[in-house]
């Protein structure tokens, strides 16, 4: 290849057949012409007046092609330091909204000339949230006398598609397809970045081509490196990496013993919301796709969307237990709850469809980010003193971010610590949270000892005041154990008393006859019961009214209490109007007098009944008696004096019979009362 000027072209056009012409140019130099010539000399058949033709038209293609490219800034490769060399203010962009335009469409003068070089000199390209695609070109010279190998890298993983056009021989390029959707095996140099080696010829200026679209943002931080500087800086970069992932792992390890120990489940919170936290710059950075799935293109596009939701409800969990908002703010705390559930169903949505929800739910996170702060400055307002350190905390990781897209901008120049702002902000939030629970651990530990304290102090003067008034004490015990026990003992009565007779209830009837049927059985006695019925008392009810009626079956208990009055004997109202005694150690015959004193002492009251056969209130009584041996039961008993009842009302009413007990029934006692013959 010679480089020659226009005035020096016609001395070779006689001699060489032009076979291509190619203008450099350069802003503030003069346009020269890189002439290719074969190495053939002239062809007869070709005579010179053919070959002056050619040459003006060559010349003028030439020079519209030159003029295409006249507005690109070239970055000459062989002045590149140690440092690298950001490529922002170097690249054409070229806009593709529908995702139609190929390398040969860019290449044609008029869409070649579409390109544009005016953007904003920053650290890199943004275009946030895009359906279209980007063509970028670069032009790269090497004016040396030696091949140069450099490094071209894109420091931003989430990158969907990239594909990387170089020249090769013959004027043709060579595409590297590769991003998040490729396997990690697409890329040309393992990096968790996109890192493009490129070789420039000596004496040349090689024009290359990007090509970008994603389904998140698109943001093209991009430097040309040295190689060697490359390597030491990649060295140094995993090593932040795994400084990073080493103190997240710490804290996850540290407090989940804590919480092992302690049983307190904001250790859990704590360990929940950094494990989501370090996933999540490790999604951001690249290294899921590198180490956890190369080879999954859904989960490497939806990894960092789903880290940041799942790292917020887990931030929310936290701060729900940290900072007490159930207590503190109770309404805004049901909303918190909301916002958890909606951030654990994001994920869903991604893997449904990522285009559709990823850009809103980033929208979503940074309106989230400010409601965060809120919490955090309306529980500070409050006095929290947790909440101070998460306010600190989570500025810190703010501030973070805003450095990085600051950087991202141009306004801070871009370096180890810019790129990776937000990281180190997560880091310093994760120590600050850490600090956080080691000071709420002290508060505790404090109150509980205060608390302790105090109830020692307090115990050392009851003590004090115990021995000092330990008679008057005991007194008052006593006292107030008597009072318990009365409590008691009416407590007692009023649930075995019948409330309108004032006598036992069924209850307690119950409770009387399984004891003395045990008392009986041990000893080998007599046991007598009796079941006594008031004779048409509806009949009584109805005539005369319910009050009446009440005040009918407090007499007839008060008869039953005045003439079963024995030590041992129970009276009980058994439901309505009837009525059941219980008399120990008696046999038949004395149970059968016992029942006809009750029927003479009622009739004689000659309480009046107008619906009675009588004229006077009266009652039939059945009488049982038995020694209780092991294979008979209470209820037999119950069920005999039943019976009986039921032949005195069958036999006339007003009258006490006795069940039929070793072939003996008794119908009267010896001396029958005459008032009863009467009424017979």
């Amino acid at each position: 290849m010679l480089d020659i000027t226009y005035d020096e072209f016609s001395e070779y056009q006689d001699l060489y057949v032009l076979e291509a012409i190619e203008f450099k140019t350069e802003r503030g130099a003069d346009t020269r012409v890189s002439v290719y010539l074969s190495a053939l000399r002239n062809n007869d058949s070709m005579n010179k007046r053919h070959r002056r033709l050619i040459f003006p038209i060559l010349l003028g293609l030439s020079l519209l092609t030159a003029n295409v490219f006249a507005a690109d800034k070239i970055l000459d490769a062989s002045q590149l330091t140690p440092t690298p060399v950001s490529l922002t203010e170097y690249f054409a962009v070229l806009e593709d909204p529908n995702l139609a335009l190929t390398l040969n469409d860019v290449q044609e003068p008029g869409m070649a000339s579409r390109f544009k070089t005016d953007h904003a000199s920053a650290a890199a390209l943004s275009y946030g949230y895009t359906r279209s695609a980007y063509w970028l070109r670069l032009t790269l010279r090497n004016a040396g006398d030696r091949p140069l190998e450099r490094m071209l890298e894109i420091g931003y993983a989430r990158l969907a598609n990239v594909q990387f056009y170089q020249p090769v021989a013959d004027g043709a390029y060579q595409s590297l397809t590769t991003g998040s959707l490729m396997p990690f095996t697409t890329r040309p140099y393992k990096n968790r970045f996109f890192v493009f080696p490129v070789t420039l010829p000596a004496h040349s200026d090689q024009v290359y081509y990007l090509r970008l679209d994603s389904m998140s943002s698109i943001l093209v931080p991009s430097r040309l490196w040295e190689p060697q500087a490359f390597h030491a800086y990649e060295r140094n970069d995993y090593i932040g990496q795994a400084w990073y992932f080493g103190m997240a792992s710490a804290m996850i390890l540290f407090n989940l013993l804590l919480f092992i120990a302690l049983r307190d489940v904001i250790y859990l919170l704590y360990v929940n919301f950094v494990t989501c936290m370090a996933f999540s710059m490790a999604a951001q950075n690249g290294l899921v796709k590198e180490f956890l799935w190369p080879n999954s293109p859904l989960w490497s596009t939806i990894s960092t969307a789903t880290g940041y939701a799942l790292t917020l409800a887990a931030m929310l969990i936290f701060i729900r237990k940290m900072l007490n908002t159930e207590k503190v703010i109770p309404k805004f705390d049901r909303l918190l709850k909301y916002f958890v559930g909606c951030f654990l169903l994001l994920p869903i949505g991604f893997v449904v469809s990522p285009q559709t929800f990823i850009e809103p739910a980033v929208q979503f996170y940074g309106i989230m980010l400010i409601l965060i702060i809120g919490i955090g400055l309306y529980c500070a307002f409050k006095r929290q003193r947790s909440a101070y350190f998460f306010v600190g905390a989570f500025a810190i990781f703010c501030f973070g971010g805003i450095i990085g897209i600051l950087a991202a901008l141009g306004v801070f120049p871009v370096n180890i610590l810019t790129m990776n702002a937000l990281q180190f902000g997560s880091a310093l939030e994760m120590l600050l949270l850490a600090i956080a629970l080691a000071d709420r651990f002290n508060v505790i530990r404090r109150e509980k000892e205060k608390a302790q304290r105090e109830a020692l102090e307090a115990q050392q003067r009851l003590v004090e005041n115990l021995k000092s008034s330990e008679h008057l004490l005991e007194i008052r015990v006593a006292e107030r154990t008597d009072e318990l026990q009365l409590l008691n003992r009416k407590l007692e009565a009023l649930s075995t008393t019948d409330e309108l007779t004032g006598i036992a209830n069924r209850r307690r009837f119950d409770a009387k006859l399984l004891s003395e049927w045990s008392r009986a059985a041990r000893l080998g006695q007599p046991l007598a019961l009796a079941v006594l019925d008031v004779d048409w008392f509806k009949k009584y009810n109805d005539h005369y009214g319910h009050q009446k009626g009440d005040e009918c079956l407090r007499i007839i208990a008060e008869v039953l209490s005045a003439n079963i009055c024995r030590t041992g004997d129970l009276v009980a109202r058994y439901g309505g109007e009837e009525f059941v005694f219980i008399a120990p150690t008696t046999d038949g015959a004395i149970a059968l007098n016992m029942a006809w004193k009750i029927c003479e002492a009622l009739q004689s009251l000659a309480l009046p009944h107008e619906m009675s056969g009588f004229g006077w209130v009266t009652a039939s009584i059945g009488v049982a008696a038995i020694v209780p041996e092991q294979k008979l039961s209470p209820d037999m008993l119950i069920k005999a004096a039943d019976e009986a009842l039921y032949r005195a009302k069958k036999q006339g009413r007003n009258q006490a019979v006795l069940a039929v007990t070793d072939e003996t029934e008794w119908t009267q006692p010896d001396a029958w009362p005459v008032n009863a013959e009467a009424a017979l």
